[in-house]
């Protein structure tokens, strides 16, 4: 039994290794890419002969992309900042409060879940149009700024919050914001940092909706302007990997910091 064991771990070891392998190839690839000369990017070699930092500082110094890299900064923090207020803000509401039609409304948030993104682009950009939202950060961000998944993922925490908890802080004197910041908010941290790192690696990729509404090169955010770039400089590969190399960064921070929170989210949404 313990051989038979140890074959079983053994193989399931081996093959998580090799789907690793497989998965982070494509990604050492196009950093070992980004330092190579552009005599070496069609050669087989993974490591670069004659290595070199040039393809960094043409993609920094000739192109927008340290506009672009800010854009995306900016509409990533300020949408991850807006759903976790209001997406636990309207949870809490759900969940603790009672009123009439909480019913009716929970139900219309839960089936916006249902309506395919792309069949919101077209309504999205007339209303962009008729409000002067276009080649706007509003423009960018507005679709995004509350989540119907946030809100059914925190509404559902809140409700494992004990009343009585909220009751005896009612008692003892707080108004229903202090007992949202300082009571519930605690209690569902675990969830709300899982919303907001999605929330934030979501908006960092965002791409088709930025798109559209996006007009001059100054306001794409960083992987739409990466994408006209690299389709405007198909030749120059290696200044695309440099680019792509630098967008990544931000993403392996996000994760490393903020790996624990995650696993602990997903593991607690299962739960739920």
């Amino acid at each position: 039994m313990k051989k038979r064991n140890y074959l079983k771990k053994s193989i399931v070891y081996i093959l998580l290794t090799v789907g690793a392998i497989l998965m982070l190839f494509p990604f050492i690839w196009m950093v070992s890419t980004s330092f190579k000369p552009p005599t070496e990017v069609y050669g087989l070699k993974l490591l670069a002969d004659h290595p070199t930092l040039e393809n960094y500082r043409k993609i920094m110094v000739d192109t927008l992309f340290s506009k672009w890299f800010l854009n995306s900064f900016i509409v990533a923090v300020i949408t991850t900042i807006s759903v976790a207020l209001f997406d636990t803000l309207v949870g809490y509401v759900i969940a603790k409060f009672s009123f009439v039609g909480k019913s009716i409304i929970f139900l219309f948030i839960l089936s916006s879940l249902m309506i395919p993104t792309e069949m919101l682009i077209i309504p999205w950009y007339i209303m962009s149009t008729d409000l002067g939202w276009v080649d706007t950060y509003w423009g960018i961000m507005f679709p995004g700024v509350i989540s119907a998944f946030g809100i059914f993922l925190m509404k559902q925490f809140m409700e494992s919050i004990p009343d009585d908890l909220l009751d005896a802080a009612r008692i003892d004197g707080l108004n229903e914001f202090k007992i949202f910041f300082k009571i519930a908010i605690p209690q569902v941290y675990p969830a709300l940092a899982a919303l907001c790192i999605f929330t934030f690696l979501g908006n960092w990729n965002a791409y088709l909706w930025p798109l559209i509404v996006i007009e001059t090169e100054e306001m794409r955010t960083l992987p739409v302007g990466l994408a006209f770039f690299s389709g405007e400089n198909q030749t120059y590969w290696e200044i695309v990997m440099a680019g792509a190399t630098i967008a990544v960064v931000p993403l392996i921070i996000v994760f490393l910091i903020f790996q624990r929170h995650i696993i602990k989210g997903i593991t607690l949404t299962g739960l739920k």
